[in-house]
């Protein structure tokens, strides 16, 4: 690597980490790792498509009290959840057979509800994106994000009508 370069590349890197620290400070108030102006759009892809989001601990228990399936998807920022797991999940719902309630908590974002939904994940590990199916508030199904990373969009979906021709 030429000096230049040399000097290009820690100049971007310490500029990267400058921007960093300003959005992690901004946003230490409000208990966020990402700014409102990103997440919206990625929320609205799932909302759009009927999906409640779930705002709050108290919101994600309430949900989980219901009879029947409730299918909760653990939105994200990364790339995997933009180019596969939205998607994926989106087309899922072109079936027969469908959970009774379609529910959403993003990861970054709502920061008390994940961690809520997350007690209900047991025994799998914090991961997003996740896909979560329960019947009458147990955890029938869970793909955690290595199952999603690599995966197609018409992979997810295929997957997720299989579970939801099981379970629904």
């Amino acid at each position: 690597m030429s000096n230049s370069a040399f000097v290009k590349t820690a100049y971007n890197l310490t500029l990267f980490m400058f921007c960093l620290d300003v959005i992690c400070i901004k946003f230490a108030n409000k208990k966020v790792m990402y700014p409102e102006q990103i997440v919206n759009p990625m929320k609205a892809e799932l909302t759009s498509s009927g999906f409640t989001e779930l705002l709050s601990p108290s919101a994600v228990n309430e949900a989980l009290k219901a009879e029947g399936t409730l299918l909760m998807v653990v939105n994200s920022v990364c790339g995997c959840a933009a180019g596969a797991c939205r998607p994926g999940v989106k087309k899922s719902l072109e079936n027969s057979k469908l959970p009774a309630k379609l529910t959403t908590v993003f990861a970054g974002f709502d920061i008390e509800a994940v961690a809520e939904a997350r007690k209900h994940f047991a025994p799998y590990p914090p991961s997003s994106p996740a896909i979560a199916l329960f019947k009458n508030g147990e955890l029938v199904h869970f793909i955690e994000r290595h199952h999603i990373e690599g995966q197609s969009a018409n992979a997810i979906s295929e997957h997720l009508k299989a579970v939801y021709n099981e379970f629904c």
